[in-house]
């Protein structure tokens, strides 16, 4: 039995999906509609650059759903290959919205607008230079969770990322963080301060949810043929109210990566397909469970490989 996964911020380089671009017209239409929608070139910033644009929050949610997007129409209308069989589709924060449009239940230029919405009002959320992340690896959540109980009265500190059993991904104010980065240096454990502009997933997020919450709730979603599993609940939802109400919640709420892997093995999938940029969700499955099949797909060559 398998299941869908699209990725999130982090997966995203200059020039992904080039090739497919060039050898198919239904790439380059979606991308057209993407930039006919955000009435900006997204795809030349997808294709060309530079990095500091794709980079930008309100820029790399669209990019990357969009070329998710494009990868499983590619697979589904060039290639005649029917992913309608999968038990679960599930996305990495922002990948949800990729999951949610793959599965018919978003439309795509609403997906391209709340994204956008939603990258601008995650970077204004907190003023530039006072948040940060940190990825934390080799540490279980129950041990890393006694370093955050140490420091949690100097400041915002949260699990933003809980993303496999050796990779947890920390998100709150930039002197707090340092803060327990120097505590886990002294401890010999590894940790590294990510390239991003803004602290996601943690409660410094709950300004930028107030701003979504009517958008995501005014927008019209259909009920997926299919089951998505939640960021938030880590568990299957079907009904369009909780699909939305979760993701205003999934802005400031914790991903739950390693655990919704973990749901979706308990009920029956053995094997996931990872569509679009990069091959994070890949590794990360990989390392969550051993005993199943993961399928990386963002080239011509993955695609042919599906049949």
């Amino acid at each position: 039995m398998k299941a869908l996964i699209f990725p999130g911020q982090g997966s995203q380089s200059v020039g992904m999906g080039l090739d497919l671009y060039n050898n198919f017209d239904l790439v380059k239409k979606v991308f057209k509609e993407a930039d006919d929608k955000l009435k900006y070139p997204l795809s030349k910033i997808i294709l060309e650059g530079p990095e500091s644009e794709l980079r930008l929050t309100k820029n790399t949610q669209p990019a990357i759903m969009t070329l998710s997007y494009s990868i499983f129409k590619l697979i589904k209308e060039e290639f005649n290959i029917e992913l309608k069989n999968a038990k679960y589709f599930a996305g990495h924060s922002l990948g949800e919205y990729s999951a949610l449009v793959s599965v018919g239940s978003l439309n795509f230029q609403d997906a391209l607008y709340l994204l956008h919405e939603r990258g601008k009002s995650m970077q204004e959320a907190v003023p530039e230079g006072k948040g940060s992340m940190l990825a934390v690896m080799g540490l279980k959540i129950e041990e890393l969770k006694k370093y955050i109980s140490e420091i949690s009265a100097k400041g915002v500190c949260e699990i933003a990322n809980d993303n496999s059993d050796s990779q947890i991904i920390l998100s709150g104010e930039k002197t707090t963080l340092e803060e327990i980065n120097k505590n886990l240096k002294l401890n010999k454990k590894k940790s590294i301060f990510l390239p991003v502009s803004a602290p996601f997933h943690c409660s410094l997020m709950k300004g930028a949810a107030e701003k979504m919450k009517d958008k995501i709730i005014n927008t019209e979603f259909l009920n997926p043929p299919i089951d998505i599993v939640s960021n938030v609940t880590a568990e299957s939802e079907n009904s369009i109210e909780n699909i939305k109400n979760l993701l205003i919640k999934q802005i400031y709420s914790k991903v739950r990566w390693r655990e919704s892997i973990l749901y979706m093995i308990k009920n029956g999938v053995n094997e996931f397909i990872e569509i679009g940029p990069g091959k994070v969700l890949s590794g990360l499955t990989k390392r969550i469970s051993g005993n199943v099949d993961v399928k990386s797909i963002n080239t011509i060559e993955d695609i042919k490989s599906l049949k």
